[in-house]
Formats: C-alpha cells, sequence, structure tokens
C-alpha cells in the first residue's frame, strides 16, 4: 500500500513535468521537479530493496536457496551503475 501511493505520487510529479513542458514553463523550474521526482524514485527504490530483502531475501536464506543472495549482488550491480 505504502508503494503504491509513493507511486501515486510520483505519477503526479511526472504529470506535472508534462504540464509545464507544455506551458512553456522557466527552464531551472523544470529542472528542479525532475530532480524531485529523480529523488522521490530513489526513495520507491531503497523502500522497496528493503522490502525485498526483508522478505523474500531472507525467505530464501532460512529455507536454504542460497542463489537468492547471488540474485541480490546482480540486482544491486544493476542498480549501481
Amino acid at each position: 500500500k505504502s508503494l503504491t501511493n509513493r507511486l501515486s505520487r510520483i505519477e503526479g510529479q511526472v504529470r506535472g513535468l508534462k504540464e509545464m513542458l507544455q506551458r512553456d514553463a522557466y527552464c531551472p523550474d523544470i529542472l528542479v521537479q525532475v530532480s524531485a521526482v529523480n529523488a522521490a524514485l530513489n526513495s520507491f527504490s531503497k523502500e522497496l530493496l528493503s522490502n525485498h530483502i526483508r522478505t523474500c531475501v531472507a525467505d530464501g536464506i532460512r529455507q536454504g536457496d542460497e542463489d537468492v543472495v547471488d540474485e541480490l549482488v546482480t540486482l544491486l550491480q544493476k542498480m549501481m551503475k
């Protein structure tokens, strides 16, 4: 629920960016809003990753599935590009 709410807010921010472009808003104002959207997406990613580690990864380790650790490492490498 929390993640869905975050995405809804981000979606609204992106729509706001589109509206700013359509009304030919001042470029620095648009860039500040782009930065806010990026920050919101980063926050969303952090929460989702945290949830994934606490649930999927932890459950996999408890069940003896060590592949989940390799999968997590691969995921982190992709995210850090």
